[in-house]
């Protein structure tokens, strides 16, 4: 009999062919395996329990970095392979099929594999100190990929002609390399600017230089050296934004940070994200904490993720500065034309190759809560994007087993304007973008509209449907807009929370729930249904209906885009007619600043908000710790580290709360939180005391809304579920009396609002 596999999914570049045939040759079969534009196919003849006990054994052992979505086996009409199979093997692997359109999963970009790492160092090896040495297992992908499927001719490595030692290697189907793509050494591959000792002498020298990465150039610079990183400061406008820092090793990390197991899994993976962690009281490593992460005890640090920087750090002995190589507030770099017109002002150096990137991709950041060890993403980006994928079900029973946890459909979701991301649905697929940065400036909107491009370019083709958020000023909007027009497709709107509360759902299959669900939306800023601006949301979910069922009192929001800058306009605005917050809030403001603020908070009309964000702002400048900040979540950071301060010397268990328990109301009391801060203030009490308070607060409330709605299913959604420590109270507190749901894949922020997009009518993906 004759049997036909289909395996689609992560499965191209990631050492599937190999692996299929080595598993064939274990099971004597007689047939081919190649990739297509819809995944890899596999014909082979044998009876049908070897069949089953092959395609068990396929799906069970895949390769690590391969994610299957969909499997299939079927029975086909009898083939003997007279043609294709040669007379000295009976299993054969043949070239790609590029017949139809697309239909898989884009690999990410992978970090150096332990194999690779140890022939970089090998004396022996003629990759030895090759500093683009990769395999299977490890390297650029998505990053360097112009067409699928994914071979050399469609992909940025096609430059490069191997030699003869690696062209042997590449045909070698037992050779890890078999079919690797980026397949290089000395003889015939990439090469760079600069040597990797002019690299180092120029980072011992206190230079700052750029490195063309995986997806984009990266400045570094020595941790160590106070004058490197105020120069760094200084010409990257970047005054008091947390740095990440690159060490050279797990051992020396472990002298500087608390480092336990799930964050050393995650340093150590394929995506190889930078990871933040808890400081230890004292530095072996001597890098300059206090301008690294000013006024913070956790630090954003990584491992050498490719062959150039592991070569580079490995000599230099010490941790250095890693960050994008960028302007502060525009999108990476990743072209050589403009490393050299922009980056000139900022590095000393500027390390390029002949290897072109065709998509750029900032560094990946998680960190993972510090009691449950819960992990929240922060960005989304090298390593794990472009695709989504859901767990497979595979299941053995029939000859048809169908994984795909999607419908198809060719709908584009354009999301939000801060934190930006696309998504995709097309052909039974979920693509949602790398993190995309906030598009409002015109060089991140025009990396938005270039990798929206390189997507339909690699699909060839454009969607049905396109989805975006419900403000009209949005630059996606007005993409989605125009393209809508271009296109004569349909155009849909989704409030930006109720596509925060689908994300959420959607990644925790909560649709087909019997029982009601309550989202608990929390963020900076979102349009609302009613024209206010909202952020501090409940909603319940119930036989397919979005109800707005709770939201904090709405306070007035003024001054536009310079309240998130200037905490002190927050706290104004929720306390300039709180008894006794005068005290508090005169000395922030001149004169003139202050009648006229006041004015504008008095008159008719004023913009309103109930936004969670702006309260953590507002709250963090009553305490003093924050009027005016150089970066998004700064006073939010500060807040969160402050109440982390008490519960160091305290437990989770603490339960004071500015909400009494038997308080009953309709809308959160908004007013009544900010007064009894102000009454603990007067009263002198201990600023992390009223932090951690304030956090405790937020979980009553939460539990409050629940059972006043009567949900036990909690779904937790919005840019303030990056808090940590928050997290750690909800679980804590709730987790006894409630299901709760948090992002999985997906950051909490708005990265996450294309995806919710897609699924808030599912209707539009069938």
């Amino acid at each position: 009999m004759t049997f036909h596999i289909h395996i689609r999914g992560q499965v191209q570049g990631v050492g599937f062919r190999p692996y299929v045939f080595r598993l064939a040759e274990q099971f004597l079969l007689r047939g081919w395996v190649n990739n297509a534009s819809d995944g890899v196919h596999i014909e082979f003849t044998t009876d049908e329990a070897i069949a089953f006990d092959f395609y068990e054994k396929l799906l069970e052992n895949a390769p690590v970095l391969s994610k299957i979505t969909h499997s299939s086996i079927d029975k086909i009409e009898n083939k003997f392979f007279p043609q294709e199979i040669p007379l000295e093997g009976n299993f054969k692997i043949i070239h790609s099929d590029e017949g139809q359109k697309a239909n898989l999963l884009l690999t990410p970009d992978f970090a150096l594999c332990d194999d690779c790492r140890r022939e970089l160092k090998d004396h022996q090896n003629h990759r030895f100190q090759y500093p683009f040495i990769a395999c299977t297992n490890c390297g650029p992908r998505y990053s360097i990929i112009k067409n699928l499927p994914y071979d050399r001719d469609k992909t940025t490595m096609d430059a490069f002609k191997m030699c003869p030692t690696c062209y042997n290697e590449y045909n070698d189907v037992h050779d890890r390399r078999y079919y690797s793509q980026t397949n290089s050494c000395a003889t015939d591959g990439v090469t760079q600017s600069h040597s990797v000792s002019e690299v180092v002498s120029a980072i011992i020298d206190g230079k700052i230089i750029t490195i063309k990465g995986i997806g984009g150039y990266l400045l570094m610079c020595d941790a160590t050296n106070a004058e490197a990183i105020k120069t760094l400061r200084q010409r990257k406008h970047r005054p008091t934004k947390p740095f990440a820092v690159m060490y050279p090793s797990l051992e020396m990390l472990e002298k500087d940070v608390i480092l336990r197991g799930c964050e050393k899994q995650a340093l150590q993976s394929p995506q190889a994200p930078i990871v933040l962690l808890n400081l230890k009281e004292e530095l072996t490593s001597y890098i300059h904490v206090d301008l690294i992460a000013p006024k913070l005890s956790q630090l954003g640090v990584m491992l050498p993720y490719t062959p150039l920087f592991e070569l580079i750090i490995q000599v230099i002995g010490k941790p250095l500065i890693a960050t994008s190589g960028n302007i502060s507030g525009s999108p990476v770099i990743f072209q050589d034309d403009k490393a050299e017109e922009y980056l000139t002002e900022i590095a000393d150096l500027i390390v390029s190759n002949n290897r072109e990137i065709v998509v750029p991709q900032d560094d990946s950041v998680v960190k993972f809560t510090e009691y449950y060890g819960k992990q929240i993403v922060i960005r989304r980006s090298r390593g794990f994007a472009p695709t989504y994928i859901s767990p497979p079900r595979p299941q053995r029973g029939s000859l048809h087993v169908e994984s795909t946890p999607f419908g198809g459909g060719g709908v584009l979701a354009l999301g939000a304007m801060l934190k930006s991301t696309f998504s995709w649905a097309h052909q039974g697929n979920i693509y949602v973008s790398q993190y995309l940065g906030d598009l409002e400036n015109f060089d991140t909107q025009e990396s938005f509209e270039h990798t929206l491009n390189h997507f339909l370019t690699i699909f060839d083709d454009r969607p049905q449907h396109i989805i975006t958020d419900k403000h009209p000023n949005y630059f996606s909007t007005q993409l989605g807009e125009r393209l809508s027009k271009e296109w004569q497709i349909p155009l849909s709107k989704v409030q930006h929370h109720k596509a925060h509360f689908a994300a959420v759902m959607a990644e925790n299959n909560l649709f087909e729930a019997e029982e009601p669900i309550l989202g608990v939306i929390w963020d900076g800023t979102g349009l609302g249904d009613d024209g206010n601006i909202w952020g501090g949301e409940f909603f319940k979910h119930e036989n397919g209906n979005y109800l707005r069922c709770y939201y904090f009192d709405y306070f007035p929001l003024i001054l536009g885009d310079k309240m998130p800058r200037e905490p002190r306009i927050s706290a104004l605005s929720l306390a300039y007619d709180v008894k006794g917050a005068d005290d508090f809030l005169r000395k922030k403001f001149s004169d003139t600043e202050g009648v006229l603020y006041r004015k504008m908070l008095t008159q008719e009309g004023v913009l309103r908000t109930s936004s969670v964000g702006r309260l953590f702002d507002g709250v963090a400048s009553l305490l003093g710790l924050a009027d005016k900040v150089s970066y998004e979540g700064e006073a939010a950071m500060l807040l969160e580290e402050s109440a982390k301060q008490y519960f160091k010397k305290s437990s989770l268990d603490f339960s004071e709360s500015y909400i009494s328990e038997d308080s009953s109301y309709y809308r959160i009391p908004t007013k009544t939180l900010i007064q009894n801060i102000v009454f603990d203030l007067k009263k002198g009490k201990n600023i992390d005391l009223i932090a951690a308070k304030f956090h405790v607060s937020l979980v009553h409330i939460i539990k409050k809304v629940a059972l006043n709605t009567d949900c036990r299913k909690l779904a937790f959604s919005g840019g303030v579920f990056q808090n940590s420590l928050l997290l750690d109270l909800i679980i804590h507190h709730l987790d006894t009396e409630f299901e709760l749901f948090f992002h999985q894949q997906l950051s909490p922020n708005d990265e996450n609002i294309s995806f919710g997009q897609l699924f808030f009518n599912r209707k539009i993906l069938n």
